[in-house]
């Protein structure tokens, strides 16, 4: 049987133990976000380790002790950028608005969830992960890229989007989400407004139905 000292002596380690996972999550999340910035910026095949770590000045040593390899690293990076865009995309698209209204407020709170977090590791290249983390990579990615359809094709359906082949259409937003998280950060006075403003103008305005 457990005594009452026992208890007394025992909370004061859980809440030790309590406090070491949130410090090392929050340090997990810090390594992802320093290296979906570089990687974004550099490639896969000209970031280092060693810069990774110096971001944060760190030394390697304590990268590995959360990864074991440059590969699992970036796998990991993929993992937690589709599940932020999955979670963004969630609370965006609900019911109650047009579906060109859900696309444009998804737009808009992916860019600020970036510009809070860091920006998302878009990579069409996968060729250096294992085949089985391309196929779980691919897997959610396709799940994703539905969705978004759907939404396109809701807006058709209750006619606040034109007419559209709407696979093109995502893949397209898709590949300018790509390049912007590649090249944005280096516009200097960038924002969320000034971002949206272009995405409107290039990307949203011919989709929306004038009536």
């Amino acid at each position: 049987m457990t005594g009452e000292d026992d208890i007394v002596t025992a909370a004061p380690d859980c809440q030790r133990s309590l406090s070491q996972s949130l410090k090392s999550a929050k340090k997990r999340d810090a390594i992802l976000r320093a290296a979906t910035e570089i990687i974004n910026i550099k490639g896969y095949a000209l970031a280092t380790m060693t810069e990774i770590a110096a971001a944060l000045d760190l030394r390697d040593a304590a990268l590995y002790y959360y990864f074991p390899n440059k590969q699992a690293l970036v796998f990991a990076c993929h993992q937690s950028s589709l599940e932020r865009f999955d979670r963004v995309l969630s609370e965006n698209i609900a019911d109650g608005v047009t579906g060109f209204e859900r696309l444009e407020r998804f737009l808009r709170a992916l860019l600020v969830e970036s510009a809070r977090n860091g920006p998302l590791l878009y990579f069409g290249d996968r060729s250096y992960l294992d085949e089985d983390q391309r196929e779980a990579i691919a897997a959610c990615s396709e799940h994703l890229t539905r969705r978004l359809e759907r939404v396109i094709q809701d807006g058709m359906d209750d006619g606040s989007i034109v007419p559209c082949e709407s696979s093109l259409v995502v893949q397209l937003l898709l590949g300018m989400l790509i390049w912007l998280a590649k090249w944005a950060p280096t516009v200097e006075g960038v924002t969320v407004d000034r971002l949206m403003a272009a995405i409107g103008l290039v990307g949203l305005r011919g989709l929306k139905t004038t009536v």
